[in-house]
Formats: C-alpha cells, structure tokens, sequence
C-alpha cells in the first residue's frame, strides 16, 4: 500500500503542487481542489499546525535599539548637510521584538522548507508593484492559527464535498481549517 498519491505527476512537481496548495490554505483559510488534492494537502497542514501548536509560546521578549530613519509629515527621510554632503538624520527607538527558543527556530524553519512566500497586493494597486507586502506564513501560523487550536487535539482542517467538476466529472470540495 502506499504512503501517498502521486496525483498524475513527477515527484518535483508534486512537491511543488502540494507546497502551493497547503501555502494557499493557511494564508486563505479554504481552497477549493479535488478530493485526492485536498486528503494530501490536509496531511501536510495538519503537520505544520501540529507543530506551531506546539511551539507557539517557546519565545522571548527581548528588548533592542535600533536606528530609524527620522521622516518628515510626508512620510520622506529627514536630510542634512554633513561636510558638503546630504546625510539622512537617524532616532535610536527600544523596541521589543520576539526572540524564537531553538526549538521554535526549527520548528520555523521546518515550516519554511514547506510554505512558499506570499505577496498581498491590495486592490487598487492591481498589476503594480507599489504598496505590496510579503507576508510570512510561519508567523501566520505561530500568530494567528496556534492560538485557535491550542485547546484542540488535532482535526484541524475539513473537507466539504461541493460536487463534481464541470470540465472532467473529478469530485471537488471545500478545505477549510475548521
């Protein structure tokens, strides 16, 4: 018996099908794809939910300084002349950032073996480059997603068979994290 479904491909594009799909699901929360897709993709994201779980409060606070370029009302850096040459005018802030135990590190970067990165353009911006942000589907997870299944052991995501495709007659269904 084996251990996974090859869904018609080659290995690499497997791998790549499935690290897309699970990337869609975290970051969306449902995707729709066919049965055989969506039983993978659920063994995958249960995992890495499992171990954001997990690892979820393993940080430290740690508090830095950090050098912040000082900006005008327009949002512009600040400029001074230094010696004949203009030199942008820099804050020292505090800040307190989130410092990841080792084994949350890890765990961080088993995610990201998996997860691709993701670029939110918002709607007005269509097309441009401008104004698009990366977003980290890791801290997604440690952030947003653990905290809501803490409590639970597992059974994290759900398929709802929607009904079969029009094109090809596959059975398509709604994965969602519960």
């Amino acid at each position: 018996m084996a251990k996974y479904r090859k869904l018609g491909r080659t290995s690499d594009q497997r791998k790549a099908l499935i690290r897309n799909q699970v990337t869609a699901l975290l970051n969306n929360g449902k995707i729709v794809t066919t049965e055989a897709k969506a039983k993978e993709i659920r063994k995958v994201a249960e995992g890495l939910i499992a171990l954001a779980v997990k690892e979820k409060d393993n940080f430290e606070e740690v508090t830095v300084t950090a050098k912040v370029a000082r900006k005008d009302k327009d949002g512009k850096r600040v400029k001074e002349v230094v010696d004949g040459k203009k030199v942008t005018v820099y804050d020292e802030v505090e800040k307190k950032i989130k410092k990841d135990l080792p084994s949350r590190l890890h765990a961080r970067r088993q995610m990201n073996k998996v997860l691709y990165t993701v670029k939110s353009v918002p709607a007005e911006n269509a097309g441009k480059k401008k104004n698009t942000k990366t977003i980290d589907v890791a801290t997604k997870l440690f952030d947003e997603i653990a905290p809501k299944y803490a409590d639970r052991n597992g059974g994290y995501t759900r398929i709802v068979k929607i009904g079969q495709r029009k094109g090809d007659g596959a059975l398509e269904v709604l994965l969602e994290l519960v």
